[in-house]
């Protein structure tokens, strides 16, 4: 098992899907309109040793090969670590109109 701290973890998560084409991390405020310098990304993501929670907002559709493709990507830097079988949960929070 790889000794990674939840931090890491998560800005790994976060970096994961940034090459999910389609999807972002869901963020309480967009990183362009805030006052307060920083990466709010990993704000989306929650772990927990039974389920790691990710929201997200859907840019493209169709939504279930962008979430098989997450899925997929998450399940990679979760591997060794003290989150590997974790249940994973991706939500999506909301589906960006350029979508339609």
């Amino acid at each position: 098992m790889t000794t990674t701290t939840a931090r890491e973890t998560t800005d790994r998560i976060v970096a994961a899907l940034e090459k999910v084409d389609g999807l972002r991390p869901a963020t309480p405020i967009a990183p362009e309109h805030s006052w307060v310098p920083g990466d709010w990304s990993g704000t989306a993501v929650d772990l927990d040793p039974e389920t790691v929670q990710i929201r997200l907002i859907a840019t493209r559709l169709p939504l279930p090969p962008l979430l098989d493709a997450a899925a997929d990507a998450v399940r990679a830097v979760l591997d060794g670590t003290e989150w590997d079988s974790a249940k994973l949960r991706l939500v999506v929070t909301d589906i960006d109109g350029a979508a339609f």
